[in-house]
């Protein structure tokens, strides 16, 4: 799999950042979500899978 960078909310070139890959998907980089309480309100959560957190500036500017 390939990755090209999108953009980053970042001023340092960290996390937050998008990914596109060769196929069309979205690869997020950020903070792993670990709030207990937000995370026993996420459904059908299957083994492997982490939820990270992304300002909604960084979506917002897909638009």
């Amino acid at each position: 799999m390939k990755l090209r960078f999108l953009r980053s909310s970042s001023n340092s070139g960290s996390c937050p950042s998008l990914y596109e890959t060769d196929s069309g998907d979205i690869v997020v980089q950020g903070y792993e979500l670990t709030d207990p309480e937000a995370l026993s309100q996420l459904r059908d959560v299957l083994p492997g899978e982490r939820f990270v957190v992304v300002p909604r500036s960084l979506l917002e500017s897909f638009k």
